[in-house]
């Protein structure tokens, strides 16, 4: 049973790891503050979440266990609030959205 337990945690800590490494990707390949910020505050919530549950799994029922569980809930209701203030500033402060060439050409017709 142990055996199990730990394939278990692995196999979250590593997914956990994968969304980690696919939102550090998104920070160097996406355009603009707005994708980047989206990208990152997906997965990087994903992933620390699954890595948690990894470490939750692997400690079994313990104290540090629901203490583990609180810091989820915590992440899960954190990260994207800040997220969604960072942008929100952004955009009041001026920050425009990236825009595709055909995106800007379609936006000076219609003026």
């Amino acid at each position: 049973m142990t055996e199990f337990i730990n394939i278990i945690s692995i196999l979250l800590i590593a997914l956990g790891i994968i969304f980690m490494f696919v939102g550090s990707v998104g920070i160097i390949r996406l355009p603009d503050f707005y994708s980047r910020t989206h990208a990152v505050s997906k997965s990087d919530t994903l992933g620390i979440i699954f890595v948690m549950l990894g470490l939750v799994v692997y400690e079994g029922a313990t104290q540090s266990s629901l203490k583990l569980i609180l810091i989820i809930l915590f992440i899960a209701l954190s990260n994207p609030v800040g997220t969604h203030a960072l942008a929100r500033a952004a955009l009041k402060k001026g920050l425009n959205p990236f825009f595709s060439d055909d995106q800007l050409k379609k936006k000076e017709e219609h003026k």
